[in-house]
């Protein structure tokens, strides 16, 4: 029986671990469109939230260190007073669109409203 190699992980639950959290996934689809500034992640994050909660300052901003930390973004601070930071995809990152994309087409075929039977309405 062969051992399992403790230094390797599952690829699939180091994939689950790198983009867990309630709006990882949001923010890199709202980057793929370029880069964006704080303010306006968070305002995209807001929009077509029904019924939830709006994003913490805390919460985005340990989102963004996290997506930052496993390489999907870029960080690039300006310098300037007020702050001026701009968050954006790396190339990692952009080679993950396709894969939120195709999750994003999975939701809207799976799990929009119900179909209406036939016979129910009969």
């Amino acid at each position: 029986m062969a051992k399992a190699n403790p230094a390797r992980s599952c690829p699939v639950a180091t994939f689950q671990k790198m983009i867990s959290g309630k709006y990882k996934l949001r923010i890199v689809w709202d980057l793929k469109d370029g880069p964006r500034r704080y303010g306006e992640i968070r305002s995209g994050l807001l929009r077509g939230a029904n019924g939830s909660a709006e994003i913490t300052p805390r919460v985005l901003s340990r989102e963004l260190k996290a997506l930052t930390a496993s390489g999907l973004i870029a960080r690039k601070d300006f310098g300037e007073v007020p702050p001026k930071v701009e968050y954006r995809l790396t190339r990692k990152g952009k080679s993950f669109v396709p894969v939120v994309a195709a999750i994003r087409e999975w939701g809207e075929r799976n799990l929009g409203e119900p179909p209406v039977l036939a016979d129910a309405a009969e």
